[in-house]
């Protein structure tokens, strides 16, 4: 049973996964939700994160905050993908467990295991292999978070657990080209194609990788059931439990958004992991399953992509 009365700290609450974490415990009732943007709390910053867990007094902490990027910012910029994740989850860990904090909740990615993990790839998976290159960085910092988490829980018994989702999109996505993952992409690219009458779009790769999609207030659910079940502990695959190619993703975007020309392939580019679909056998046993289905996950998105496109102006591409 959910105490409702607890003092919930949503740490990156303004990203799409913090978001829908904080819409989920509104949803539920949770009357104290902490929040606090980067203008007001640096989590890179020790001493910062430090006072705020002393003053603040939160009882559950949702780890949410991290830098975070598509397959050419992850290869760009290694350090800042390293570095930063690796600071903000250690000083709010470490700040969280100094201050009293039982349980936390921890997000990764599913980039943690091996690029060539049998599929469906299981938790116990991690570490038995090497990892896909281009987001290597970012990988072994999620790597050592959790084991942080898993450290704390062995030496201290905390109640620290990690969720690791597939590939997310929904609302609060990242449109930016530069940086975006693949399906906000898609949607950027195929309605400014349709709107500009452009005859061709051209994806990176080769369209064949394999990947499943998860929308993020399925994950936001997930995580809030996480934190109310006694004795979850250690890392749970948060998916959908069926994938699909990048070329019929991009079919099925396409017809989302209107988009009726050609659609090329740019081989040159990486393609990363060949497949990634996660075995969801773990927290489907705790009663979790995924209710939003891909067309209508896209068809959100879309609309959310429009109302923010019309709100504000998008990075150029």
């Amino acid at each position: 049973m959910a105490d409702l009365e607890q003092r919930v700290y949503v740490a990156g609450h303004r990203g799409m996964v913090g978001s829908a974490i904080v819409r989920e415990l509104r949803r539920q009732g949770y009357r104290h939700i902490v929040t606090r943007g980067r203008d007001e709390l640096d989590l890179e910053n020790q001493n910062q994160v430090n006072r705020f867990f002393c003053t603040e007094k939160v009882d559950v902490v949702y780890l949410a905050a991290a830098k975070v990027g598509g397959i050419l910012a992850n290869d760009t910029y290694p350090v800042d993908f390293l570095y930063r994740n690796l600071m903000i989850q250690n000083n709010v860990i470490r700040a969280a467990h100094a201050a009293g904090v039982r349980r936390l909740l921890f997000l990764g990615s599913s980039c943690i295991y091996p690029k060539l993990a049998p599929q469906p790839i299981r938790e116990d998976a991690l570490l038995t292999g090497p990892l896909e290159p281009t987001n290597e960085a970012y990988a072994i910092a999620k790597i050592a978070g959790l084991k942080l988490c898993e450290a704390y829980n062995r030496q201290y018994g905390t109640q620290y657990v990690c969720a690791m989702p597939t590939n997310l999109y929904g609302e609060n996505d990242n449109y930016d080209l530069r940086n975006s993952h693949v399906l906000p992409a898609l949607i950027r690219k195929f309605h400014e194609a349709r709107e500009s009458g452009a005859s061709c779009v051209t994806l990176w790769g080769s369209g064949t990788p394999r990947r499943e999609f998860l929308y993020v207030d399925d994950l936001a659910r997930a995580c809030a059931l996480l934190m109310q079940v006694d004795g979850a502990q250690g890392l749970y695959n948060v998916g959908v439990g069926e994938d699909l190619t990048i070329a019929e993703l991009a079919a099925l975007v396409a017809q989302v958004v209107g988009y009726q020309g050609d659609v090329a392939y740019d081989r040159t580019k990486p393609d990363g992991t060949p497949r990634k679909l996660l075995d969801v056998g773990r927290i489907q046993a705790l009663g979790w399953r995924a209710e939003i289905g891909l067309r209508q996950g896209i068809q959100m998105t879309y609309h959310h992509y429009l109302r923010q496109a019309a709100s504000q102006p998008l990075p150029l591409a």
